[in-house]
């Protein structure tokens, strides 16, 4: 397929039913997590590995410097990470956004945390995502049903569309985007482009001389994700898709994608 198919701008066509887990990501080895909520340090100075730990199939994705809405009223961010070359650690922060005072905790894979009385064991920290996994069946329930609609009404009332392991609304999403190998163009300074169901993509800025970029990704009235100072060569995820980011230019940001 064409990659301008895919293109986004300001005046570019909606793009089909796409839905958010969420997440927050990780930085760089020095990030222990930013006090002003704003995302964690580029991944490109990471001393890796890049994920440790396995996700399982109904986990909830925590997107790198971004939140994630809970059952019973809490969650998480993704504040930051520290990465030695062999373990990889990440902050988490209690609730969906950022707000002063919030608790952290400094996790590993294995490690279990309790938010708004909801108990999760930690099972995979990559450089992009958290993935958690409740304990409670009735919170694994609660996660994967169904929402009434697949189309977004805005704010809280998309939670379902957002913040969700339910099998399809992931399919939705994964059908939005360009298929496996295919690219995704997103314009620097394009404005919001917001989606059918609930997500929304800004390219904040793109420093062709550092070669650094930064994308901003909302759902529900939630920042879910925020890619701070991505380089060529890292990954991101939006909706449960994998991209590598594989260009840079003053017009914008290329994603390819990896994942089925």
């Amino acid at each position: 397929m064409s990659s301008t198919r895919y293109g986004v701008s300001g005046a570019a066509a909606t793009i089909v039913a796409l839905a958010v887990l969420a997440l927050a990501g990780c930085g760089s080895s020095s990030d222990g997590g930013d006090e002003g909520g704003g995302g964690a340090s580029p991944a490109a100075r990471d001393k890796g590995p890049a994920c440790v730990g396995t996700a399982p199939a109904d986990g909830v994705h925590v997107l790198r410097g971004g939140g994630f809405r809970l059952p019973g009223g809490g969650g998480v961010q993704y504040a930051g990470a520290d990465a030695d070359g062999t373990k990889r650690t990440a902050t988490l922060r209690d609730g969906a956004k950022y707000a002063s005072g919030q608790r952290q905790w400094n996790v590993e894979p294995g490690a279990e945390l309790t938010v708004a009385g909801h108990t999760y064991s930690v099972r995979q920290i990559c450089t992009y995502r958290v993935v958690l996994e409740p304990k409670a069946a009735e919170d694994r329930a609660t996660l994967a049903a169904a929402p009434e609609v697949l189309e977004s009404r805005q704010g809280p009332a998309d939670d379902g569309l957002c913040f969700t392991t339910n099998r399809t609304v992931l399919t939705t999403a994964a059908g939005g985007f360009p298929p496996k190998g295919a690219t995704l163009s997103l314009l620097d300074n394009g404005g919001v482009q917001r989606f059918p169901t609930g997500l929304s993509l800004t390219v904040s800025y793109v420093d062709t001389t550092a070669g650094t970029a930064g994308i901003a990704a909302n759902c529900a009235g939630i920042p879910v994700a925020l890619y701070k100072d991505v380089r060529s060569g890292e990954t991101v995820e939006f909706a449960g898709a994998l991209f590598q980011v594989t260009g840079l230019t003053e017009e914008g940001v290329e994603l390819t994608r990896t994942s089925a």
